[in-house]
Order: C-alpha cells, then structure tokens, then sequence
C-alpha cells in the first residue's frame, strides 16, 4: 500500500478552485465551461491507443 502524505491530491484542491470560481456574467460563466471543455479535450488527445503499440510484421 502507498503511504498517505499529509498534503492534499493536486487534482482535487484544481477542483476546489474552480469550483470556487463565482462567474460575473453569462459570458465569463460560458469561457470556464469551455476552458474545462478544452481541458478534458486535451486529456483525451494525450492517452495513448494501444493499439499504435503494435507493428506490421514484413
């Protein structure tokens, strides 16, 4: 088992802040959603497909 450190998960206390994050108006609420929109874009375009890992034997 992993020990447990006395420190907060780094991806969670990022959840806190935004989720901290009171948008002013319609528009400021709409560029978050699309930041965190992007974000989970981004996250999806770095996992790697296991499938590349296997090359055409010649």
């Amino acid at each position: 088992m992993s020990k447990v450190k006395g420190t907060a998960d780094k991806n969670l206390s990022n959840v806190v802040e935004d989720l901290d994050k009171n948008p002013v108006n319609s528009h400021q609420a709409q560029q978050i959603q699309q930041d965190t929109n992007d974000r989970r874009h981004q996250d999806l375009l770095n996992h790697d497909d296991p499938t590349d890992l296997q090359h055409p034997r010649s």
